[in-house]
């Protein structure tokens, strides 16, 4: 079985759909499966290839600083051909071949590639357009699709992901909640989808202590640290965070609220100026950083208005985090009643809300009540093992690869 991974240079390559190939490759490195990794769009000032612990990487430049027409569009499917035909050259090997998709502006690229291959080609939902403008607001999702009318481009812009979805032979979804969106409001067989959730690798034991972790980054021992991981920007509710935490300051002021991510610091650090010295915006963080951070917190925090897994909620189970987060799409399937505290959306016709106060209660109870919390934790990391651990990963992903060609 020959299998190529394509990714893209984009922002979702630096998060989620990064994390999500890196977890791929090394949940199946040294196994019967021959796996490449084709980069498309790369900086790299030419095509080439590189062997990195035993997985072959094909880098195709970016071809919009030598356009062939203004039209992005077309420039787009120029490029895409253009791929095909360099694959074609380079495929050597053709058996069980499985071309896996994960960036939904590869409709074109999928057409190319059933023309030239005999394969089976994936596609992975890692995220729909529409969740980034309306968030978990089906009823407005399904007017639109109704209507048409005062929204029309956010309507063609589903019509082209489901032109991706009817293109490739299988999709993936992360959660039952986009399954059930494709199956409803997408038109997609039921039988076409699969639900694999993704994994992480479990982490090496640590010699440092805690209060080691403390000194190292100047923070004092018994204070209380939430931690919020991720972009800075509205899906992620950050705005709402802020708010509810100027509450909890109120009543348990020995607490700092942890920021870890970039995005937009000026907007934030303005709406949290009287309250800046129980803050600290860490910025983007290399892994062992983040991972410093994830030992030294008494809680995480994932306020997210829309999230269609939720990578950042199994990182904090993996690490025994107790978890307050919001009932929203994907991320309600991953963190449950024994693992955290869950906050409601409040949904309106045009808009989705958070409601400050009991997102701030559940943040309290938290600090508060350190023994359920603990357990809450401890909860958690048997789910992860259970559920989203590197090898339930491989064994699933193995499973549905090997089902493509029976």
């Amino acid at each position: 079985m020959n299998l190529y991974i394509f990714n893209e240079s984009s922002r979702a390559a630096v998060f989620g759909i990064g994390t999500y190939i890196r977890e791929l490759t090394a949940a199946l490195r040294n196994s019967h499966i021959k796996v490449f990794v084709v980069h498309l769009k790369s900086d790299k000032p030419q095509i080439q290839t590189e062997e990195m612990d035993g997985i072959s990487h094909l880098y195709f430049p970016d071809s919009e600083k030598t356009p062939r027409t203004t039209d992005f569009k077309k420039q787009n499917e120029l490029y895409y051909r253009s791929v095909v035909y360099l694959l074609r050259l380079r495929i050597e090997d053709n058996r069980g071949l499985i071309f896996h998709l994960n960036y939904n502006q590869s409709d074109k690229l999928a057409e190319e590639l059933k023309k030239k291959f005999d394969c089976r080609i994936i596609m992975v939902v890692h995220y729909s357009n529409w969740g980034f403008s309306i968030y978990d607001n089906l009823e407005r999702l399904r007017n639109i699709l109704k209507e048409g009318k005062p929204e029309e481009n956010f309507k063609k812009s589903i019509e082209e992901e489901k032109s991706y979805y009817s293109n490739v032979d299988r999709v993936v979804c992360l959660s039952n909640y986009m399954q059930e969106i494709l199956c409803s409001d997408y038109k997609i067989d039921v039988k076409k989808i699969s639900v694999i959730s993704n994994g992480l690798t479990d982490i090496a034991e640590s010699k440092t202590t805690v209060n080691d972790l403390r000194k190292k980054w100047n923070l004092p021992i018994r204070e209380k640290i939430i931690l919020f991981v991720g972009r800075m920007d509205e899906v992620k509710g950050l705005a709402y965070l802020l708010k509810a935490f100027r509450e909890v300051l109120q009543f348990f002021p020995k607490c700092r609220l942890v920021i870890a991510g970039n995005g937009s610091y000026d907007r934030y650090t303005k709406e949290s100026q009287d309250i800046c010295t129980h803050i600290i915006y860490t910025g983007l963080l290399e892994k062992d950083q983040l991972y410093e951070w994830y030992r030294i917190a008494d809680m995480g925090i994932v306020p997210s208005l829309f999230e269609p897994f939720g990578y950042v909620a199994v990182e904090m189970m993996m690490h025994e985090l107790p978890i307050v987060a919001t009932v929203t799409s994907g991320l309600n399937e991953v963190v449950d009643e024994t693992c955290g505290l869950k906050v409601p959306l409040t949904i309106h016709p045009e808009s989705v809300e958070i409601d400050t106060t009991l997102l701030a209660e559940k943040i309290l109870y938290m600090l508060q009540h350190p023994a359920e919390a603990r357990k809450m934790g401890r909860n958690g990391r048997k789910k992860y093992l259970k559920e989203y651990s590197s090898e339930v990963f491989r064994q699933n992903m193995f499973q549905f690869y090997e089902s493509l060609y029976q």
